[in-house]
């Protein structure tokens, strides 16, 4: 049995600890608030601020762990590199959480060292070289803080005016301490995919099938396996993201986001962790699903193949309002229906937009996907959060 320190729990973290409690693993779960959803699953868990590196450090030397699993951004990594000179494991590695956690270090790697095609982009750290940069890379571009998550923060510039709105809200979506943006060119994509890229201690590099999604708010709202890509795409993704991975180390899962243009694929994001797109694998559309996958990859069982089982999609229960006391209805005509099957997160509290839960579908993969992911739709619909 290994002792793993899980530093984030939310919905995909509760789905990890699930995954290691069906092997025998044991499980601290971190957060900055009780009751999260992954604490609910777990054996332990501790309340800290993850950007207080002593209060860290205290914890890693109380629980004493073999593996340090982060599930968010948000958390003070350059200390992971002391962690990894103790003996633990961090995964997927000290340098991939620590790049990761930053969008400039990410970007700069795959453009600049590995010659990667991404967006034109530029950085700023106040809102007078926002307006230099966006002269720089045009109009329309996105705005993104180079620490943040789940979109927070992003927005899109599309006229002189917004500038000011875009750093401003920049701003207050910034996680960490530092407050600065990564200003890209808009690129005018006809569909964007994640490429889950799992590595191995000594095995190969695997790949699951491409996984579409639709974002809102700079969140996803609905993600579909397997995405339409041609094979020459898919070649040149899996290469990119192979390299990428590689120049990270360490093994575990990693979600490559790409846009797909006519003249070939981008690089967009990497997160080195199960991604809230890849939650359509519960739809049992693979082998394992992608925090099995992560689990295997971390404690060096070697994965055999992933094989795609089923077409399937994904769509998520959004809150509306705030509560300290969200309920739910529909979740009986929900569960009446064929091939469909749902996850409710578990958390305490809600707001507008609040990801409370996730719509699984799935079916034959003869289907055609576009009917699978609009069953998700209308399905998801059929649940209300309450306050």
């Amino acid at each position: 049995m290994s002792k793993i320190l899980l530093l984030g729990s939310g919905e995909l973290g509760k789905e990890f600890v699930i995954a290691a409690q069906r092997i025998g693993q044991y499980i601290i779960a971190v957060d900055n608030y009780a009751n999260a959803p992954a604490m609910q699953v777990a054996h332990e868990f501790e309340v800290i601020n993850m950007l207080d590196g002593s209060e860290l450090d205290r914890i890693v030397a109380k629980h004493k762990p073999d593996f340090i699993v982060p599930e968010i951004e948000a958390i003070r990594t350059e200390r992971f590199y002391d962690y990894e000179k103790q003996g633990i494991t961090v995964v997927p590695s000290a340098k991939a959480a620590n790049f990761t956690m930053n969008r400039k270090a990410i970007r700069d790697l795959a453009a600049k060292d590995l010659g990667l095609r991404t967006a034109n982009y530029r950085y700023a750290t106040t809102a007078d070289e926002l307006q230099k940069a966006v002269e720089e890379v045009g109009i329309p571009c996105v705005v993104k803080p180079l620490m943040s998550s789940s979109g927070k923060g992003q927005s899109t510039i599309k006229t002189q005016e917004d500038i000011v709105k875009a750093w401003n809200y920049s701003v207050e979506g910034s996680r960490g301490d530092v407050v600065e943006v990564i200003v890209e060119a808009f690129v005018n994509f006809y569909s964007e995919i994640t490429l889950l890229t799992v590595t191995q201690k000594n095995n190969q590099t695997l790949f699951c099938a491409p996984i579409g999604h639709r974002q809102e708010r700079g969140d996803y709202q609905e993600s579909w396996q397997p995405a339409k890509v041609s094979d020459k795409d898919l070649v040149e993704a899996q290469e990119m993201a192979r390299k990428v991975t590689e120049a990270l180390g360490g093994a575990g899962l990693f979600g490559v986001e790409f846009f797909l243009k006519d003249e070939g694929v981008y690089f967009s994001e990497l997160s080195p962790r199960p991604h809230d797109t890849g939650m359509v694998t519960l739809a049992g559309t693979q082998n394992f699903n992608e925090f099995e996958l992560h689990l295997r990859a971390i404690l060096s069982l070697p994965i055999f193949e992933i094989t795609l089982e089923k077409a399937g999609a994904s769509a998520v229960i959004l809150a509306t309002e705030n509560s300290n006391n969200p309920t739910f209805t529909g979740i009986e005509k929900v569960a009446s229906l064929p091939k469909t099957d749902f996850r409710i997160f578990g958390k305490a509290s809600s707001r507008p937009y609040r990801r409370m839960g996730v719509v699984l579908t799935n079916d034959s993969l003869e289907t055609p996907i576009e009917e699978i992911v609009e069953q998700a739709k209308e399905t998801a619909k059929l649940i209300t959060v309450n306050h």
